[in-house]
């Protein structure tokens, strides 16, 4: 009996030393790698290029709302001639289109932004999204993140660093890739050669290899992507809220502004403080002019919160190219129009009819019935030197806003939704507000300038042609008289 129970013991002690060894060491690495993968997941890792992308959309905005580019979008932008004619002449409904697209713009940076929160560890971060659309429809900061310009400034410069160093940094990863490739082929090449120069080769591929592995891990140890989740997100947040509160404090929008951003832009655009502190405008124009259009934007903004209020705003009505998703296809036409228009003399018959295929319906018919009852001949120099008097004056208000938007849509194509817009062209700029029957009858008027001096130019160089054909002809028929 007490041999068994000396065996019992021991049986269980051993058990208990095995269970020891097998489960201690394996706990402690599952908790270590359990640790480490929390800690690989913390850090953002290769989503340091969109994270990149995103920083340097902020700089981009904020930019665009500096003082400078502010006062350009009172004096120059809305006073476009071709806005005037074909868009508004309304400087409040064309600065709230400004501002609405602006506040767009920075919710789609906040929705990236959103994305990236719920990775965070931090509770306040991971409600990013929350905390951005109350500050938006009520102004409630609570945790300060909008910053004095002094500190965003400086936080602009340490993105931009991030942005650099980025940049860098996906060019040696690119590079690091390439001498790999090119080692692996090295490796299994069989091709036939020294010995000794192969190896060679491939000593030096390899340490070239290793030269840009150490590059790139230093670079990644610099660069965003060792940073965590809630650092990056952190980092980004608060230029996102000073950037809405600047929207807000330039157009002149309730909900109030901190203290510390500035009133002042200039001495032609000054924002000062009117008898409700909660509102701000402009000395020299309010950005809000039409007391109208600011108590309906107010109600709004009640009723329906910020950012859906500007939607609603952005959104064209049916009376515009942006409605009948034309804006881009008549820019192209216009653009193709202006080339021709420049160098009648090179535009060729089938150049022509593939201009007149990419009329829609209605600018057909227009056409047709300006042109019916036009003479075939068009040999009346003063005539077509009027016609390019007229045509420079159509492209010269809708030219800039055909431009315009081939600029704008290239930006925000789907192959370069990542990249930062090169310029500050708003849609207020471009054909997508204009009025389709306005637009359509100076598109009209250009063919039927077009038409006429294409046809002139054609007459001018037949005549020449048939000119020298006879004055060589006299000079043969001359000669032959004379021998």
């Amino acid at each position: 009996m007490a041999l068994e129970t000396w065996l019992i013991k021991v049986k269980t002690a051993i058990s208990s030393g095995f269970d020891t060894v097998k489960s201690s060491p394996k706990s402690k690495l599952l908790l270590s790698s359990s640790s480490m993968k929390k800690k690989k997941k913390s850090h953002v890792g290769v989503l340091a290029f969109e994270i990149a992308g995103i920083m340097s959309k902020l700089l981009h905005l904020w930019q665009a709302l500096s003082d400078k580019n502010i006062v350009r979008l009172r004096n120059e932008s809305i006073s476009l001639e071709g806005v005037h004619k074909i868009v508004s002449n309304d400087e409040s409904f064309l600065l709230g289109l400004a501002c609405a697209e602006l506040a767009e713009n920075i919710r789609l940076v906040a929705k990236s932004v959103s994305r990236l929160s719920k990775r965070c560890e931090d509770y306040n971060l991971r409600s990013f999204d929350r905390l951005f659309e109350v500050f938006a429809d009520s102004g409630h900061d609570p945790f300060s993140w909008v910053l004095s310009v002094k500190d965003l400034e400086a936080r602009n410069k340490k993105m931009d660093r991030y942005v650099t160093v980025s940049a860098t940094l996906y060019k040696e990863i690119e590079e690091l890739t390439v001498l790999e490739n090119g080692l692996r082929k090295a490796l299994q090449c069989n091709v036939d050669q020294n010995e000794s120069t192969k190896e060679q080769k491939i000593i030096d591929l390899q340490q070239k290899v290793i030269w840009q592995r150490q590059e790139v891990k230093y670079l990644k140890e610099r660069s965003l992507w060792s940073r965590t989740f809630d650092a990056v997100v952190s980092m980004l947040a608060r230029p996102i809220f000073t950037i809405l509160a600047r929207i807000k404090l330039v157009f002149g929008i309730n909900h109030g502004y901190p203290s510390y951003l500035p009133r002042s832009l200039s001495a032609s655009a000054t924002v000062h403080p009117t008898e409700n502190p909660n509102t701000c405008s402009f000395v020299s124009g309010p950005l809000m002019k039409s007391p109208n259009l600011h108590e309906q934007k107010k109600v709004d903004l009640v009723s329906n919160g910020f950012f859906e209020s500007n939607s609603k705003l952005l959104k064209p009505p049916q009376t515009t190219l942006g409605a009948a998703a034309l804006a881009l296809h008549y820019a192209n036409l216009i653009i193709i129009m202006e080339k021709m228009i420049k160098s009648p003399q090179l535009v060729g018959v089938d150049a022509r009819d593939d201009l007149y295929a990419m009329l829609p319906r209605s600018i057909r018919s227009s056409l047709r019935a300006r042109l019916k009852g036009v003479g075939f001949s068009a040999s009346d120099p003063a005539l077509a030197g009027e016609w390019r008097t007229a045509l420079g004056r159509i492209l010269g208000w809708l030219s800039p806003l055909a431009h315009n938007m081939i600029k704008w849509q290239s930006e925000r194509s789907f192959e370069q939704q990542n990249q930062v817009p090169k310029t500050n062209v708003l849609l207020l700029q471009t054909l997508y507000f204009a009025n389709k029957q306005k637009t359509e009858a100076a598109i009209t008027e250009l063919l039927v300038g077009l038409n006429y001096i294409w046809r002139f130019e054609r007459e001018m160089t037949a005549k020449a042609l048939f000119d020298c054909a006879n004055f060589n002809g006299s000079q043969l028929f001359n000669f032959q008289n004379s021998s």
